[in-house]
């Protein structure tokens, strides 16, 4: 509940009571994302950020409009992985000089409208090469670019890998060389590399290990060089805590190691800047997922808590977006935290699966039908991430507040 209000035992979300914003919301189930607690935590990353390190939003964690809105004039770029991510930060305000385009498998009229754009593309392939050197051709926009390096190294302790060893994710390093010297011939616009090795990280110093492992790799590049490096691209992957053994990231180390990075980076690259690319650090503590109790059913003396959402809008929370072993999201019941009279409970939800599964045996105060059941940390990989339209139940509403 890191951020959250409650007054009289009832949650709130930017100030208003859940009871009242179910409500405003006009249905449950629904996703709720607290404003001022974004605003937060971008200007705690700042605070972070050495002087010159530019913050870009990853809109794939989560891409409601609203929410871009409000985090366009507060970062200084954004990262999209497809054409209508790109629409997406356009139509949000996001300047085309500060959009970056990742990604495997980009489609022809993806590129063409990037090119068309005039957004940064991160070359992932030497099949892209080839098409955008036709599509500069033909269009005479030569297309900005940076080349996404696969590591020669892994990063261990990610939640999710997306570098070193076989990946269908950018340009294995040896590989690089050949590539760059392609897109030299090619005409294309080189502006600097991307490296993006994994996500979710918690621990501090294995995120400073992969900012100083992967600077140490793109500086070995410097004699293949196509044109002066503007921009690299070390991603994010910083993680937050989603279960009990779980602590906050500690930052100060992340700190320490981008200063390193940096000076380094400009005595070599003088007019190269820094980028960190965060998407889950930046809204996941901010967003609630709401169900409403339908029914408190009792199976052989095992209680479960029906309500009307479930994986169909919120897939993480139940385990099936990527989890190895399942783990229950902090949940509570937002309109009755004062209570003190508990009960191990269930929470599914209403689809004929046993996979619909929100919370399996929490703690919480005995339910009664109408109750709000919450999902804590859903601000990231909730709605857009998870299959609406599975067996034809109603989709979730989104608000900012």
């Amino acid at each position: 509940m890191r951020g959250f209000e409650v007054t009289e035992g009832q949650l709130c979300v930017g100030g208003v009571p859940l009871q009242r914003l179910a409500q405003r919301a006009g249905q449950t189930p629904f996703y709720a994302y607290d404003r001022g607690l974004i605003q937060r935590r971008v200007a705690e990353v700042r605070a972070v950020l050495p002087v010159g390190v530019q913050l870009h939003y990853a809109i794939k964690a989560n891409p409601m409009p609203a929410l871009l809105s409000c985090l366009a004039p507060l970062v200084d770029g954004m990262d999209v992985a497809s054409g209508r991510e790109l629409s997406a930060a356009l139509d949000a305000g996001c300047a085309p000089a500060h959009i970056s385009f990742a990604g495997p498998g980009k489609r022809e009229g993806e590129l063409r409208q990037a090119v068309a754009a005039g957004v940064l593309l991160h070359i992932e392939s030497f099949r892209e090469v080839e098409l955008l050197a036709r599509l500069s051709a033909e269009m005479q926009l030569p297309a900005r670019v940076a080349v996404r390096v696969n590591p020669d190294f892994e990063l261990r302790g990610a939640g999710m890998r997306m570098g070193g060893g076989a990946q269908v994710f950018g340009v294995d390093l040896e590989q690089v060389p050949a590539l760059l010297a392609r897109i030299a011939q090619a005409g294309l616009q080189f502006e600097g590399f991307h490296v993006y090795a994994g996500s979710q990280v918690l621990k501090a110093e294995l995120l400073a290990d992969l900012i100083e492992r992967s600077l140490d790799m793109l500086l070995t590049l410097q004699a293949e060089l196509p044109g002066p490096v503007r921009q690299v691209n070390l991603g994010g992957g910083w993680g937050i805590p989603y279960f009990p053994s779980e602590q906050s990231l500690d930052l100060g180390p992340v700190r320490a190691a981008l200063l390193v990075a940096q000076q380094r980076l400009h005595a070599q690259w003088p007019h190269a800047h820094l980028v960190v690319e965060l998407g889950r650090f930046l809204v996941g503590e901010a967003g609630l997922y709401v169900a409403r109790v339908l029914e408190r059913k009792v199976s052989r003396g095992e209680v479960f808590l029906v309500t009307d959402g479930g994986l169909h809008h919120h897939l993480a929370a139940t385990g099936n977006f990527g989890q190895v072993l399942r783990r229950n999201y902090p949940v509570a019941l937002g309109n009755r935290l004062a209570e003190s009279t508990l009960e191990q409970v269930s929470v599914v939800g209403p689809l004929c699966t046993p996979l619909d599964v929100l919370a399996h045996k929490v703690t919480l105060p005995m339910a009664s039908e109408g109750d709000l059941v919450v999902i804590f940390q859903s601000g990231a990989y909730g709605a857009t991430a998870s299959p609406q339209a599975f067996l034809g139940h109603p989709p979730c509403v989104e608000m900012l507040v």
